[in-house]
Parts: structure tokens; C-alpha cells; sequence
């Protein structure tokens, strides 16, 4: 019985670390979830073209969860970030290996990384990026909750004061507490309007303390990168 000739996949290299003694195992995000494969020979051409950030067309081979690597080529102009542009590409990619199951297909994920690694590498404003990629995880992978109504489903009130029900949604509290959020920051966050005052802080908060339970308290290493002088 011959086998199938494999069909070769768009991605990214999400992470690689060397494996035995010239071989690679990398972690690739491809339209078909998170596959990770051995690189054979990963100091010769193919360990130059699997680097994070190259859109690549590769054929993967074999049936269990650790496939192999087979044809390999650039399928695409390579996306070049610095400074806290790079630090913020390294941080999506440890979120994607944290968070996203093994061959698990999320296509959109997948397209919407692709195009905030192009709107990094054009140098636009890294916030709104980061808190549009961190919602838009959550949400693909079912952890999502409304910003425009509340857990019993009541509109989220402009001059009221909510907390963050992990898994549930938005809770309206009546007692001033840490940690809560105004519902015009709320409001705001629902349209994108990241010149209302406080909104842009208010969804780094809020995008913490959901993706925490997810990350099972194990801190992301990434964000050392942002307070390293």
C-alpha cells in the first residue's frame, strides 16, 4: 500500500531548542494547530530557514504527535522585528505554546498572528496589537466572556463597577474593591477605542487575570523581556 504524499502547510516557527546531536525539535504554528516536529540537519540550510517570524510552506511527516520535518521552503517575506517589537512577537509565540492545544485547528489564530506580526514589523502601536491577539485567542479557543453585558446578562452600566468571573464574565459589585473595572473602560474595550482615558491599562489588566487561571500561575518569560532596562 503506498502512503500518502503529505500536503505541505503554511507556518511558524513558534520555538526550537536542539535535539540529539544535530537534529532540532520545533514547535510550528500552521492553520491546523501546533505541531511539533524534528528537524533533521538543523545547522545546514533547513536550521536557517526555521527561525520564528518566516512564514514557511513545509510537508510534515508521520501519523503520532511528534511528526517529522520533510520539504521545507520560504513561502513568504520575512517579517523583521526589533526592540520591544521583536519582545512582543516572542511573547505571542509563548503564548501560543502555553495556551494552544496540540493539533488542534484554529485557521483564524493562525491568520490573525500572521497579520499582528505585520502590523509589528510596520512599527504600529503595540498595546492594541497585544490586547487584540490575547482577546482573540481567548475567545477561538472558547474562554471568551462579553464586555457589553454582565453574568446575569444585564447591560454593563457606564458608572458602574465589575470584577472578572474567570470562565464566566463580568460581575457589577457595589463596594469598592483592587482589581475592578469601570464600565466606561468596559465600553470602551467593546468598541476598541483606545483613546478613552485609562482603557488601553484597564485591558492589560483585564487580559492578566483571565489568561492566568489558563496559565496555571506559571509566569510567561516573555514579559521579563518589557522590564529589562
Amino acid at each position: 500500500m503506498s502512503s500518502k504524499t503529505p500536503i505541505p502547510q503554511l507556518a511558524y516557527v513558534l520555538h526550537s531548542r536542539p535535539y540529539r546531536e544535530t537534529s532540532a525539535l520545533v514547535d510550528f504554528l500552521t492553520p491546523q494547530g501546533r505541531l511539533r516536529a524534528v528537524l533533521r540537519s538543523a545547522r545546514g540550510k533547513a536550521g536557517t530557514l526555521a527561525r520564528p517570524f518566516v512564514p514557511l510552506e513545509i510537508e510534515f511527516r508521520g501519523r503520532g504527535e511528534l511528526k517529522n520535518v520533510g520539504r521545507m521552503e520560504s513561502a513568504g517575506i520575512s517579517t523583521w522585528l526589533n526592540g520591544e517589537a521583536l519582545f512582543s512577537g516572542l511573547y505571542l509565540n509563548e503564548l501560543l505554546i502555553r495556551l494552544l492545544p496540540a493539533e488542534d485547528p484554529h485557521p483564524s489564530i493562525f491568520h490573525h498572528y500572521a497579520a499582528t506580526l505585520l502590523a509589528l514589523a510596520e512599527g504600529r502601536p503595540l498595546e492594541p496589537l497585544l490586547r487584540a491577539f490575547e482577546w482573540r485567542l481567548l475567545d477561538d479557543l472558547g474562554y471568551g466572556f462579553s464586555l457589553s453585558l454582565d453574568i446575569h446578562g444585564e447591560p454593563v452600566e457606564a458608572d458602574g463597577l465589575y470584577r472578572l468571573q474567570v470562565d464566566a464574565g463580568l460581575e457589577r459589585v457595589w463596594l469598592q474593591q483592587p482589581g475592578l473595572f469601570h464600565g466606561e473602560q468596559l465600553h470602551a474595550m467593546a468598541e476598541a477605542d483606545w483613546s478613552a482615558p485609562g482603557a488601553l491599562l484597564a485591558a492589560k489588566r483585564l487580559m492578566r487575570q483571565a489568561l492566568a487561571v489558563h496559565l496555571a500561575g506559571k509566569p510567561l518569560a516573555s514579559r521579563e523581556l518589557f522590564r529589562k532596562p
